[in-house]
């Protein structure tokens, strides 16, 4: 009868398996301690127009999301998804705009962020983790020679790129009190902007146009033959066809091979337009910062502000001048001032960027407000073209503001006398043609009627010549000098 108390105790002691149960009950505790208690999981509310509404989600602007499609499943098995960014936000709503086509979007459709990730896919290279809201994207000496879309991911079928590292898209601000000064010629292999227009490396160039004037064979002669280590070609909001076009026929096989192309056509959102003038931007840099000298061509400016109007009128920022938004001229500098010279004894980014002036109207808001920012502009004249005048540079209309400091007293002073002669004949011309001006009444007049076709050859150059810039001084200075002698 005593030993019935002791066996009464002995339960006290658990059994092993309880104890383990315990310790796995603790652990999962722990566990889930540590999950963000955050939602990872949000639905669409409203889609009107290029914008979509989401809840349940609190992720900084700049974010990617991915948006489950009802329809429809990818080759790995799962759902069929539409990547986004989040571009603004009201309340406890955030303001989506896709990347790619959401035809088959519902009412409710779940919002997933999107896990920071290495490379994107087709890119072979290390690359760190992002944190959220921080685009990364592909840069090294592996992208020369080949073509890429806004995201990093090749377009020319060539396989992987192999890139040496992944580099946040956002650049870094430089001190303009640490930038090299504009000092040194830049040989653009064109006689009039050699010998008229001279610019610098380092500047930032404005290339003027309409429509069908001959910018595109511009940019293609000065990426062949301008004395840069590097070329990046930003080819933003352009025609698919015109895409291809530019890198085969007019880039060519030459200047290809020391060419990174970032294209973006117009078919793309806008978003990833914006994205590629940044990352073309972003490419310029990381081989500036190398020590190379590089050269960054971009069409066109006006597209990327468009493509910057369309998003902030979306998100409802109310238009300004001429249906463009405050936005869209905060931007424009932003982007333009990241090119230029590095610190002193580095690399240095000349920027042509091509502006488009609809209807060849020159106050063009975008226009008007790119050539405030920018270090000079070339415009192209619809007249010359028709002439059949190549390049149609419109030299009493073009300026280079960096190049009093590059040339020397003999040059200016012949480009002073071109510019006199020129713009004395363009006043009389209608005069001249018409037979109503009477040859010796005005001997200024007398000597640019002479001059006129000689100055109007110096202009002109083919598209498969190359002028170097000694060469280009050397026939401007003969041009006068056969004259006074004549």
């Amino acid at each position: 009868m005593h030993d019935e108390p002791a066996q009464a105790t002995a339960p006290d002691a658990p059994p092993a398996h309880v104890g383990r149960w315990r310790d796995a009950l603790a652990a999962a505790s722990a566990g889930v301690s540590d999950i963000d208690s955050k939602r990872t999981c949000g639905r669409l509310t409203r889609a009107a127009g290029l914008v979509l509404e989401a809840v349940g989600l609190r992720l900084p602007v700049g974010s990617d999301c991915l948006i489950e499609l009802p329809t429809g499943q990818h080759s790995h098995g799962g759902p069929r998804t539409a990547e986004a960014e989040v571009v603004g936000f009201g309340a406890d709503r955030l303001y989506l705009m896709p990347q790619s086509d959401v035809a088959g979007l519902v009412p409710g459709a779940r919002v997933y962020p999107l896990e920071p990730s290495p490379l994107p896919n087709g890119i072979i290279g290390a690359g760190a983790p992002r944190e959220q809201g921080s685009k990364r994207l592909p840069v090294g000496d592996g992208l020369l020679g080949r073509v890429l879309d806004a995201a990093g991911r090749p377009l020319d079928g060539l396989g992987p790129i192999t890139a040496a590292s992944e580099v946040p898209l956002a650049g870094t601000q430089i001190n303009p009190l640490t930038r090299a000064p504009i000092e040194t010629v830049l040989d653009t292999g064109v006689r009039a902007i050699n010998g008229m227009l001279t610019v610098g490396r380092g500047q930032r160039m404005g290339l003027f146009a309409g429509s069908g004037v001959g910018k595109s064979v511009l940019l293609g002669m000065m990426a062949r033959y301008t004395n840069a280590d590097v070329i990046v070609v930003g080819l933003i909001g352009e025609r698919g066809r015109e895409v291809k076009e530019f890198i085969e026929n007019i880039l060519g096989e030459e200047g290809r091979k020391r060419s990174v192309v970032v294209a973006a056509p117009a078919d793309t959102s806008p978003l990833l337009r914006m994205q590629g003038a940044a990352y073309a931007t972003r490419l310029a840099e990381y081989f500036r910062d190398k020590g190379q000298h590089v050269l960054l061509i971009m069409d066109s400016l006006t597209r990327y502000a468009m493509a910057q109007r369309e998003i902030a009128l979306a998100i409802g920022e109310p238009p300004a001048t001429k249906g463009y938004p405050p936005s869209v001229f905060a931007k424009l500098p932003t982007l333009v001032e990241r090119t230029g010279n590095g610190p002193e004894g580095g690399g240095s980014i000349t920027a042509f960027y091509t502006v488009l002036t609809e209807g060849d109207d020159q106050q063009d808001p975008i226009a008007d407000s790119a050539r405030a920012i920018l270090d000079g502009h070339i415009v192209l004249s619809r007249s010359l073209a028709e002439a059949g005048h190549y390049p149609a540079i419109d030299v009493e209309a073009s300026i280079s503001r960096a190049m009093t400091a590059l040339i020397d007293a003999p040059q200016f002073a012949s480009v002073r006398r071109f510019k006199q002669l020129m713009s004395r004949y363009q006043r009389n011309r209608d005069l001249i043609s018409v037979g109503a001006y009477v040859p010796g009444s005005d001997p200024e007049l007398d000597l640019a009627i002479r001059m006129y076709p000689r100055m109007e050859a110096f202009l002109q150059q083919d598209i498969h010549e190359r002028a170097g810039y000694d060469a280009s001084i050397a026939q401007l200075h003969d041009l006068f000098e056969r004259t006074h002698h004549g």
